[in-house]
């Protein structure tokens, strides 16, 4: 541990020599996949290179966090997933007078996002708050790191990553806000939805939408995952499916949920993994019940949970 301190520290000298004299060049990614659930091609920076990353965003972060939406809940402090179903499940309730008018809600995502950032239009959002020239050199270094075809793409895994996204789909959102004046629109990472009374006018926003992304962001709708659905359907967002007066875990969710606990059930059982580390796994999925309605999980999930030695 000591012998890792000491190198590592060597490499922060080192690191802090480049960035002076800007002889700085970001070390090659290690790239895999993984599956939660989908799969996704995730790029890992080396150790210095996410210490650096990690500074930049907590210098970026407050800078850019003040402009954006309310209702914008990736990577965000305060926000997440649980801040926004529950803030979609108030917004349903009263566009809806209480589950008695009808609505409609359009959810899309988009195509390949990550994948298709464009490092010119990203550069030119950040410009507009970040003067310094000093920074907005890193900042192009930590750009031209990586890239899926030219000058295009940023990788899963950064947590500069994350906060790019949001500056970059910012441009939506203040969009679909101010332009469009729409009031009941949520968006979490490249998902969105747009809740309204009447279906022709969701037609309308999407067909305005469409045009925006494309031309202002060169980004695409995924075809195969636009929809407006009525609210006695449910409306999935962000792991949960909202219907009148109830709040459900998503299929897919139940499904990784149970299948999680189980293996985690097992290796501490078979001793591969402590008690401790086990329970923390269990209050971690529990928090996410705690967030829905749906007294069958609850009560399967407490099956699973029950064991005795």
């Amino acid at each position: 541990m000591a012998e890792f301190e000491f190198h590592l520290e060597d490499h922060l000298f080192l690191l802090h020599e480049e960035l002076i004299n800007k002889t700085y060049k970001p070390d090659p990614y290690q790239a895999f996949f993984v599956c939660d659930p989908k799969i996704r091609h995730i790029h890992k920076a080396t150790v210095r290179d996410r210490i650096l990353h990690q500074a930049i965003f907590r210098i970026l972060y407050p800078i850019f966090d003040k402009h954006f939406i309310y209702d914008s809940y990736s990577s965000r402090l305060g926000k997440g997933t649980h801040r926004g179903s529950e803030r979609l499940f108030k917004a349903l309730r009263k566009v809806s007078r209480n589950w008695r008018w009808p609505v409609f809600a359009l959810k899309c995502d988009v195509r390949k996002f990550f994948d298709s950032i464009d490092h010119e239009i990203l550069f030119a959002l950040i410009e507009k708050r970040i003067s310094d020239p000093e920074t907005l050199w890193l900042i192009d270094k930590v750009l031209r790191s990586f890239e899926k075809s030219s000058n295009i793409g940023l990788p899963l895994g950064n947590v500069t990553s994350q906060l790019f996204a949001n500056i970059y789909l910012n441009e939506l959102d203040q969009f679909v806000k101010h332009r469009l004046k729409t009031r009941y629109y949520f968006r979490y990472a490249d998902d969105f939805i747009i809740l309204f009374n009447d279906k022709p006018e969701l037609v309308y926003l999407l067909r305005q939408i469409g045009v925006f992304l494309k031309e202002q962001l060169k980004l695409n709708f995924h075809p195969d995952k636009i929809q407006i659905r009525k609210l006695r359907q449910g409306i999935d967002f962000v792991g949960y499916v909202i219907l009148p007066d109830a709040v459900i875990l998503r299929t897919k969710t139940k499904k990784r949920i149970f299948k999680k606990l189980k293996k985690a059930k097992s290796e501490m059982l078979a001793g591969k993994i402590s008690e401790e580390k086990f329970s923390k796994i269990k209050a971690s999925y529990l928090g996410v019940l705690k967030h829905c309605k749906d007294k069958e999980i609850k009560r399967k999930i407490k099956k699973v949970l029950s064991w005795r030695k």
